[in-house]
């Protein structure tokens, strides 16, 4: 996938669902360096943007970033809770659709995936 079709992708959904900053409950932030596409990246932003949209989370914004650094762990996928951030690596797919369905919807952090969670300054 081209990085044209994400950006119309990610467009149409944040169109779709009228996000405004405001309301955001839970940002998530797909690392989208040279590393991060070459292990998957964007199959997993497509994931991401495709499971949001069709849950219809208009609380939820889905966003990319360069490099994090983690590049034996790529693709690197961010959660962004309030003063909390959830890093999970080796994301692929399925893992990102059940990122959305058990951590964004039902609360509930894939343990055995994080690789990091840190306190950021509110």
């Amino acid at each position: 996938m081209k990085p044209e079709e994400l950006k119309e992708i990610r467009e149409k959904a944040r169109a779709r669902l009228g996000l405004r900053s405001g309301d955001v409950r839970v940002k998530i932030v797909v690392g989208m360096g040279t590393s991060g596409i070459a292990a998957g990246a964007r199959a997993v932003l497509k994931a991401l943007l495709d499971e949001v949209s069709r849950r219809n989370l208009t609380d939820v914004v889905v966003t990319q970033t360069g490099e994090r650094g983690l590049a034996a762990k790529e693709p690197v996928v961010e959660v962004h809770e309030g003063d909390r951030v959830t890093v999970y690596g080796e994301v692929d797919e399925a893992l990102a659709r059940r990122i959305v369905v058990e951590h964004v919807v039902n609360g509930r952090p894939i343990q055995d995936r994080i690789i990091e969670v840190r306190e950021v300054a509110g």
